[in-house]
């Protein structure tokens, strides 16, 4: 069993990562809205700093909030299942600005 975390820069995006989880057959999901910490920080008026206004140049034409989808996925081929398809779905996600996805395994749940 494990979470698939995806930190969304393209946000529009979103509609169609969703329809495909219930395409494959994951059956929930919870989305945030999140900023990553260069863009905090640099929206902070932290840009003195000669460290922070690298950050800003670096930043400045980035979109400045994005989207954190995670789910948990017991099934191991529903899991390879929905990397692949948010992978196709997004093309290379290594590019910077386009997000970033990650599993960690999980041991136990409780609740819901």
């Amino acid at each position: 069993m494990n979470a698939l975390f995806i930190v969304l820069n393209e946000t529009e995006y979103l509609d169609d990562i969703l329809d495909s989880f219930v395409d494959i057959g994951v059956s929930g999901a919870t989305i945030l809205d999140s900023q990553g910490m260069g863009s905090a920080i640099t929206n902070s008026g932290r840009g003195s700093d000669p460290f922070f206004g690298a950050i800003r140049s670096f930043l400045e034409n980035s979109r400045p909030y994005n989207k954190t989808i995670f789910t948990v996925i017991e099934d191991e081929e529903i899991l390879f299942e929905t990397i692949k398809t948010v992978k196709s779905i997004l093309g290379d996600i290594s590019k910077p600005g386009v997000g970033m996805m990650f599993t960690v395994p999980v041991g136990n749940i409780y609740g819901i």
